[in-house]
């Protein structure tokens, strides 16, 4: 890294979850910052990466960012323009799909992502967009990366409601239901996780620069495993960080 480089916690985000894509997989990508990750690896290590996004739409070269995944500016230069029908069930339900690269209202501990709704004490509840096709994508996908906010109210023990389900409650329960794959991956804006391959609970894998251990637990609302002395995440390179500012998201829509 370049002496002195600056950068934002959300450009720290999508390069670690540019970092965890290879190249010749096929991801189904998430609004946000799953899509500038995915385009800086696609950019950078991984040319041939295929991005596929929900509505249809295969590696694009968009000539903005858009406001959305449904804004044809995203879509420019597509390799195909296709439907849900395609996306979810053609290429997603047979297993075609490496990874589903998703964000969300709240996380758990054991991954299971919730983007419905959200309640409080008094009963009182308020809904938000569901799942589009994330229900599908971390249902079906080989592995699942999950990139969030690091705050108490979005990492709890138990989420509200689960639209996306990860490893339920532990070991063996994604297997009875049926359900391919399982998140690999929790990226914060303080700190990367995996899961433990026996109990299934999240566990610390690296503390983002600036971050320390006691801040990590401190803004969590569960305890994870927390294997010895954790490392530093890898900060991003001056190169990473020119391409989301210069190519990727130059208006900052999702990493500024």
């Amino acid at each position: 890294m370049a002496a002195g480089l600056e950068y934002t916690s959300f450009e720290l985000m999508a390069v670690a979850g540019a970092r965890e894509l290879k190249d010749g997989e096929i991801v189904a990508v998430g609004l946000g910052l799953p899509v500038i990750a995915s385009f800086l690896a696609k950019r950078t290590h991984a040319p041939s990466l295929t991005m596929l996004f929900e509505l249809g739409v295969v590696d694009p070269e968009p000539i903005h960012t858009g406001v959305g995944l449904a804004d044809p500016r995203v879509w420019y230069r597509a390799k195909i323009l296709s439907s849900f029908v395609d996306m979810l069930g053609t290429v997603l339900h047979k297993g075609l799909v490496d990874v589903g690269f998703l964000g969300g209202l709240e996380t758990d501990a054991y991954g299971n992502l919730n983007t419905t709704l959200l309640g409080d004490p008094k009963g009182k509840f308020r809904h938000f967009v569901g799942s589009g096709g994330a229900n599908d994508i971390a249902s079906c996908a080989c592995r699942t990366i999950i990139i969030i906010r690091h705050e108490a109210r979005k990492l709890n023990e138990a989420v509200s409601f689960v639209t996306s389900p990860g490893y339920l409650r532990g070991d063996g329960d994604r297997e009875a239901a049926g359900l391919r794959g399982g998140p690999s991956r929790v990226i914060t804006d303080k700190a990367i996780f995996d899961f433990d391959p026996e109990s299934k609970r999240m566990r610390l894998v690296s503390i983002h620069p600036g971050a320390t251990l006691e801040d990590v637990l401190a803004n969590l609302a569960f305890q994870p495993i927390v294997p010895g002395d954790p490392p530093a995440t890898e900060p991003p390179t001056a190169e990473q960080i020119r391409l989301i500012r210069e190519e990727i998201d130059p208006e900052g829509m999702y990493a500024g």
